[in-house]
């Protein structure tokens, strides 16, 4: 009775003893396998995608090389940014400092304007820029619209070379203003080499940056992708 009954626990122990010895990884490894393969087709689409794109551009409508001065002023093409900065002096102790953002919005073109009827809108460009004079510390700051062939005063303050204080006074609209001071400070910056012909260069710079800024994004991808 007694060996009866050993035979078939000595069984049932060899079953457990089977069940919890390590299993073989082919399962594992196949899965590891197709997923490895699926990855790098992915990536490889992708690949093949910027390629084919950065071709096009190149061939189709290559960006040029980013001048370096317009006029008087010295550019600072910031590559990889979303905006330039200009500089230049006037006078004896002027210092005009520009900063100029990619295009950050549009309107729709109104009919007679003088913008090109291929055009469907205007593009937008946000332009900054501060008088400094001699030593002093303090800055005179426009605030302004950069449109393909006109300059726009939004806004004219003060403020410190070391920042602007939390909530400056910025005066009223620009718009507000009576009309022969409005003149008076476009003259003052036109004067001071900030004009529609200035704005009209700053649309056609920005039109080569954003192709050059989208070839050197998609470089910078596929050079990623490309590292193992």
């Amino acid at each position: 009775m007694a060996r009866r009954l050993v035979r078939p626990l000595r069984g049932i122990a060899e079953r457990v003893l089977l069940q919890q010895q390590p299993q073989p990884v082919i399962f594992n490894f196949t899965r590891n396998y197709i997923s490895e393969m699926r990855r790098e087709a992915f990536e490889e689409n992708i690949l093949r995608l910027l390629r084919y794109e950065i071709r096009y551009e190149l061939e189709h409508s290559p960006p040029s090389q980013p001048i370096t001065k317009f006029d008087s002023f010295i550019i600072d093409e910031r590559p990889g940014e979303q905006w330039i900065k200009l500089n230049k002096k006037f006078g004896e102790n002027e210092e005009i400092k520009v900063e100029v953002t990619m295009f950050d919005a549009s309107i729709p073109v109104q009919k007679g304007s003088d913008v090109s009827a291929a055009d469907d809108v205007q593009l937008h460009i946000t332009m900054i820029v501060n008088v400094l004079k001699g030593e002093g510390n303090e800055v005179l700051e426009f605030v302004c619209s950069a449109w393909p062939n006109s300059v726009e005063i939004r806004k004219v303050y003060m403020h410190g070379k070391n920042g602007i204080v939390d909530q400056p006074y910025v005066g009223p609209p620009f718009k507000e203003l009576d009309d022969e001071l409005q003149n008076s400070l476009y003259d003052f910056l036109e004067t001071r080499g900030i004009s529609d012909e200035f704005c009209a260069f700053l649309h056609q710079y920005m039109k080569n940056k954003d192709k050059l800024e989208f070839v050197r994004w998609m470089e910078r991808a596929k050079s990623f992708i490309e590292k193992k």
